[in-house]
């Protein structure tokens, strides 16, 4: 308990610097904005292949329900370490290719499900309800 308490310490006092540092980087990620369309190309052939004919699939088949949020849609997943591993790969190599996610991957307490949230601007949704069929 008292390494928790000392981490949240350290935390609360790094934050002001790390906000500065955070209003700094928001605003030089407005300044480009990219397009609401998938880049495949931003893959190379064989993470493209392995990325949209193993990971995406193998993720949706392990879907357990779907959550509509206003400015996306959140995936329900098996809190495993085998759907992690995909996940995460898969994660990382979708905002290459669809940078305008935002992508988060959320563990709920007491052993809960895992969760992928998929949002973003406005059309985000749009766009995912077209890609996975919502």
């Amino acid at each position: 308990m008292k390494k928790i308490f000392k981490f949240i310490t350290a935390i609360a006092l790094a934050a002001p610097v790390a906000d500065s540092a955070a209003s700094e980087t928001s605003s030089s990620q407005t300044e480009h904005v990219s397009p609401l369309a998938c880049n495949a190309l931003a893959l190379s052939p064989e993470v493209r292949k392995r990325h949209f004919e193993e990971l995406g699939p193998a993720l949706l088949k392990l879907k357990k329900s779907i959550r509509e949020l206003p400015d996306g849609y959140e995936l329900e997943l098996p809190a495993d370490n085998k759907t992690y591993q995909l996940l995460t790969q898969w994660a990382f190599q979708e905002r290459l290719c669809c940078p305008f996610f935002d992508i988060a991957l959320r563990l709920d307490r007491e052993g809960g499900p895992l969760w992928l949230g998929l949002t973003g601007r406005p059309g985000t949704k749009e766009f995912i309800k077209m890609e996975l069929g919502i």
